[in-house]
């Protein structure tokens, strides 16, 4: 059985953007707490997606320092597995 339990948030937004948002989620054919729902999914996915790119150029940087070849890296992360 699926828990379908929801939390009632308020938001304050302008008045241009409250309308706005109910006219993109008519268009969508979604109600307003669907739309916030894939809004903020997408949010946490480019968050995420922002933290994986920022820990690759680290690495990156890194492993220049260090002198690592592709092979040592790939080596280095299977032992460590």
């Amino acid at each position: 059985m699926l828990n379908r339990q929801r939390v009632v948030m308020t938001l304050s937004v302008p008045p241009e953007t409250a309308n706005e948002y109910r006219k993109l989620a008519k268009a969508k054919g979604e109600t307003i707490s669907q739309l916030f729902r894939e809004v903020f999914s997408f949010y946490k996915e480019e968050k995420l997606r922002e933290e994986f790119f920022q820990l690759q150029r680290y690495g990156a940087k890194k492993s220049k320092g260090l002198k690592l070849t592709e092979k040592d890296i790939e080596k280095l992360i299977f032992e460590g597995r």
